[in-house]
């Protein structure tokens, strides 16, 4: 059912916004209200009359001066403007978060002025005085965060309304019957904002694609990229330029490079991988040690610096992995192909090759361009076979093959002493403050169609961990090599837990018997990791982890090296898969730059590039995240008339947010839904409590549920309340 025909209205009641915005741009300059209606292009009576009404008022609150009678000035203390960055509510409020204070400042529906989400904004603060709560109002948006919006379109006879599914977006957008282009009504389509006229309540804006009809497959999945601008395809130039590249293995080149071919080496990926980013080479040496090599495909030698495939790279940043595909960062000749460690081919790689102890302990280091020849390509499955029975013969049920095979004595041997060696790592990170967190992955299965035949819950184990902890290595060593060097570096840096946020977690976690140590950082840490093996298996797990991780500062890529609070490094970076990261790639150049004895490059230079890189990961990790929530839904969509069982993982004034046990989805039971009381939010105990009954819904309270609405649009799911486990 269509909306009711309507057209941008003008806003003609308060013109206080406005006022303080043409005030701050002349901040020296005093007005008359004739000028302002000026300004504005107003010339009626009635805007007239408003404008002096708003300029006594706001003279009266001191928000203004009055310098002489009938002219006024913005107010002389310039502090009480400033910069930041809009986070929106899903309820058309927000908080202005500026790092000049230590608490975000509340900004009414009323006083936005046409600041979305994320936009960088001028803000004048008022209320600032002891004892009460400061609210501000946006002056002007300074930058736009983003002006390509998705959403359905419903066209009327003149004009069309693009309305979002985002919760953070409270507008929805107006576009001219001339701009519609090809859209029909009820499509998916891509828009972006071009204006926003002063006494329009809507922003003005195109459709630039149309993405296909409400609910179907693909067109969700195009819809998730857009919505982040993330792409989906390979610009035709590029693939063009990517498809002439000469990826033949070259004798001239091999004679520049440490020759590791006759080397064993072999990889170990998911079942389902076609980009093989690393190989592990294994030698003993007759010392008693062992040479062992991280070797990563040498995507710097085929990407060049200052091509269109460059360009395209590192615009994209990384691979995006969605729930059914991956789009990935180089065209597929590179990624699957040519720099692709695949088995039974000659590959350029960088490696960082160590000498190692039978304790774990790196005697020498090696740091170079190499080339390898991969004797075997395992599934981590494959490999997780061996170290648990020690048998080369590989069954039929777990091989990538499809049929039983043997695995030679010497890959054997080396795989099992990879993951001796890995556990001593791993055992030595952990001691000296590092924090695992080994949260359940939802995976799904997929039939032929892309559509959901089941979900399983992805663990890592030994074999995870052996490549875990050999990656781990090389990024530290080579990050550690140049960082000594004091010269500028890619580096991946995470900061020292929010307190407040782990206080929090203290509050939740204490109602299932588990506390934290605050003593210092060390202390933390250890009982971060000693939470995390308790709750291991429990019903309580997901929730806790998803706490645990929530706590954390957010990893990052910078030239300021502040160690990785998370791993306990002093120094780390990421070298270890430039298939699908542009900072590895990045590093890879700048390593061999100082290997060839390179001065220090622009820091700046560098820092922007690692913004824009960690920032291009952070619309990757909400794409990806937004692509199983759809899956989720999309799950749950046939199984609605059965019964699960759920844990509480949320609780608001609104209702409770439950998660399947089986399954790890998570909707929403509305608080007027739950029938057996009168429920109302207590938020110390983070619970709904029953008005006659003192009933109480808790986190980590298991009840039964049953699907009332799955919303692919939205990707949203609502239950119904059914009871309480027993």
């Amino acid at each position: 059912m269509s909306k009711k025909i309507r057209k941008p209205i003008k806003n003609e009641n308060d013109f206080s916004g406005k006022i303080l915005k043409i005030l701050s741009k002349s901040p020296n300059k005093a007005f008359n209200y004739k000028q302002i209606a000026a300004k504005l292009e107003l010339d009626d009576t009635k805007s007239r009359n408003q404008i002096i009404k708003d300029l006594k008022i706001m003279a009266g609150s001191k928000k203004i001066i009055e310098s002489e009678p009938g002219k006024y000035l913005v107010k002389a203390e310039s502090q009480d403007y400033y910069e930041g960055t809009i986070d929106m509510t899903s309820r058309k409020t927000a908080y202005f978060i500026c790092e000049d204070f230590a608490e975000d400042i509340f900004i009414p529906t009323n006083n936005l002025n046409r600041a979305l989400d994320k936009d960088k904004v001028k803000v004048y603060v008022y209320n600032r005085r002891k004892g009460k709560r400061p609210e501000g109002e946006v002056i002007e948006v300074v930058e736009r965060n983003k002006t390509e919006f998705v959403g359905v379109i419903d066209i009327q006879p003149n004009f069309a309304f693009v309305s979002t599914a985002n919760p953070k977006m409270y507008t929805d957008i107006f576009i001219p019957k001339d701009k519609i282009g090809e859209a029909e009504n009820g499509d998916v389509v891509l828009v972006t904002i071009e204006d926003w006229p002063k006494r329009a309540d809507s922003p003005f804006g195109s459709v630039i694609k149309v993405l296909g009809k409400p609910g179907e497959h693909n067109t969700e999945i195009h819809a998730i990229l857009a919505e982040y601008g993330l792409p989906s395809d390979f610009p035709v130039e590029v693939e063009v330029y990517a498809q002439k590249i000469d990826t033949s293995i070259q004798q001239s080149e091999i004679a520049k490079r440490r020759d590791m071919r006759d080397t064993l080496t072999f990889t170990i990926d998911p079942k389902d991988a076609k980009d093989f980013d690393d190989a592990l080479s294994f030698k003993k040496l007759e010392n008693g040690n062992y040479e062992i090599g991280v070797h990563i495909a040498d995507v710097s030698y085929y990407l060049e610096e200052g091509t269109i495939l460059d360009d395209e790279a590192y615009q994209r940043a990384t691979s995006v992995y969605l729930v059914d595909r991956v789009v990935p960062m180089l065209p597929e000749v590179l990624s699957n192909f040519a720099c692709s460690l695949r088995p039974h081919e000659e590959k350029y790689t960088f490696s960082a090759v160590f000498e190692v102890s039978p304790t774990a302990q790196v005697i020498n280091q090696w740091l170079g361009r190499t080339v390898i020849y991969s004797d075997q390509r395992f599934a981590y499955e494959e490999a997780q076979y061996i170290i648990e029975t020690k048998d080369n013969t590989i069954p039929i049920d777990i091989s990538i093959t499809g049929e039983s095979y043997i695995v030679s004595d010497e890959i054997v041997e080396a795989t099992l002493k990879l993951d001796e060696l890995a556990k001593i790592l791993r055992k030595k990170r952990m001691q000296n403050g590092a924090i695992s967190f080994d949260k359940v992955e939802v995976k799904f299965n997929l039939d032929a169609e892309g559509e959901p035949e089941g979900v399983y819950f992805k663990v890592s184990k030994d074999a995870n961990h052996l490549i875990e902890e050999f990656m781990l290595l090389a990024n530290r060593k080579v990050a550690e090599y140049i960082g000594k060097q004091k010269k500028t570096f890619v580096y991946r840096i995470h900061d020292e837990p929010n307190e407040d946020k782990l206080i929090a977690m203290q509050q939740v976690i204490a109602k299932f018997g588990y506390k934290i140590d605050f003593r210092n950082k060390g202390d933390i840490s250890k009982s971060l990791n000693s939470l995390m093996e308790e709750v291991n298996g429990k019903k309580e797990q997901n929730l806790i982890d998803t706490l645990a991780i929530r706590s954390m500062s957010k990893a990052k890529y910078s030239t300021d090296n502040i160690g990785h609070y998370g791993l306990a490094f002093d120094y780390y970076s990421h070298f270890t898969s430039p298939i699908r990261r542009y900072p590895d790639v990045m590093v890879h150049r700048l390593l061999q730059y100082y290997l060839d004895g390179g001065a220090s490059v622009d820091e700046e230079v560098y820092e922007t590039k690692c913004l824009h890189c960690s920032n291009m990961e952070s619309l990757a990790t909400n794409a990806e995240r937004d692509s199983i929530k759809y899956m989720q839904v999309k799950y749950m969509q046939d199984h609605q008339d059965e019964e699960f069982l759920g844990v509480i993982s949320g609780v608001t004034e609104w209702g409770i947010y439950v998660e399947i046990v089986s399954n790890k989805c998570e909707g929403m039971v509305r608080i007027r839904e739950i029938k057996d009381d009168y429920y109302t939010f207590d938020e110390k105990q983070y619970a709904l409590v029953g008005a006659t009954s003192d009933s109480i819904l808790q986190l980590g309270d298991e009840i039964y549920v049953k699907v009332k609405n799955a919303d692919l649009v939205k990707k949203q799911l609502d239950f119904h309340f059914l009871r309480r486990a027993e």
